[in-house]
């Protein structure tokens, strides 16, 4: 005889004890995702009170470091765009391109053919500002150089899979840390104080700077390199330098040119701050052109900067897409 729960159309509900230890399973995951979402919210308030507690600190010390003002000197805060707006618009243009004043002025805020640089003593010129920014792009440009240079030999040293020892690996790794822990404007004043104010002590900040940066990148790429050119060259007899050559570097040489090309761009952004202590390039003109109140000469010289900033950009980012491919930009769902 068939029983009943194996003939078609006939239900049989199942024992309590079948049932009973589904639901308890259900309602112990259920309490604990509750508990889990608890304890969620309970973190997500305690850090928001942390961080309006730290806000609520700082506001409180930048008063009291000002003597009482910060609060009331508040709504004032915008008040240097009534100076930074020029009377003349046409004064911002002068002073990019070193035009003659047609007001009649002859102070320092309104001289802007006086900063001419006249091309073999020919009456053919280059705009100030426009040689300044030239000296700024030059400072990135070294600095990248001098970064890309050392940071390809440190980074085959630095990386797990490569590195021929770790007593090498480690020293390596702690040196680009340490190189990269300082800001460029933090190394750039102190070698102004050894060497004089300058650009060679913004190449030289920015570029020891840039060799810790890249260092880390490089050495990052190496380790998801593909090992078996490697392990081929290995097989053969190669050395590790030969290996290095021409089992990885030809792998990972894209990426490398992609990452340098990055590190131009915040290059040229870390030589203009660097010109406010000293560096040379158009961020000594910028600093001195705010801090006197030379709104046409300051405008110009944010045009001038934003401008090249926006080109080099685009051009970097070109660049990085042909040598790494399309594919690697791409969104993959």
């Amino acid at each position: 005889m068939v029983p009943p729960f194996f003939l078609p159309g006939v239900r049989v509900p199942l024992s309590t004890t079948d049932v009973t230890p589904l639901n308890r399973g259900s309602a112990e995951i259920g309490d604990a995702w509750q508990r889990l979402v608890r304890q969620r919210r309970l973190y997500t308030v305690i850090t928001v009170v942390a961080i309006v507690a730290a806000l609520c600190g700082s506001l409180w010390f930048a008063n009291d470091s000002n003597a009482g003002h910060f609060f009331e000197r508040a709504p004032h805060i915008l008040d240097f765009l009534s100076w930074l707006i020029p009377k003349d618009w046409n004064d911002v243009w002068r002073a990019l391109f070193d035009l003659p004043n047609v007001n009649g002025s002859k102070t320092e805020e309104f001289n802007f053919a006086d900063g001419r640089v006249y091309l073999f003593g020919s009456s053919v010129y280059f705009p100030e500002y426009f040689y300044l920014m030239l000296t700024t792009i030059n400072i990135a440009l070294t600095s990248t150089l001098i970064g890309f240079i050392f940071a390809v030999p440190l980074s085959f040293l630095a990386a797990r899979n490569m590195s021929p020892s770790n007593w090498l690996r480690i020293p390596v790794k702690r040196i680009a840390e340490l190189l990269r822990a300082f800001p460029e404007i933090v190394i750039a004043g102190l070698f102004a104080a050894i060497l004089s104010i300058g650009p060679l002590a913004a190449i030289i900040a920015v570029g020891l700077h840039c060799i810790g940066a890249l260092t880390k990148l490089f050495y990052e790429v190496v380790e998801n390199a593909e090992m078996g050119p490697d392990e081929g060259l290995r097989a053969v007899g190669a050395t590790w330098l030969t290996r290095m050559r021409f089992g990885t570097l030809p792998q990972v040489l894209p990426n490398f040119m992609s990452y340098a090309l990055l590190r131009l761009e915040i290059n040229v952004r870390a030589s203009t701050i660097i010109g406010a202590v000293g560096g040379g390039g158009i961020g000594q003109e910028l600093k001195l052109s705010i801090s006197r109140g030379f709104g046409a000469k300051t405008l110009a010289l944010i045009l001038l900067l934003f401008v090249t900033i926006f080109v080099i950009d685009q051009i970097s980012g070109w660049l990085r897409v042909k040598l790494v491919g399309e594919q690697a930009f791409k969104f993959v769902p």
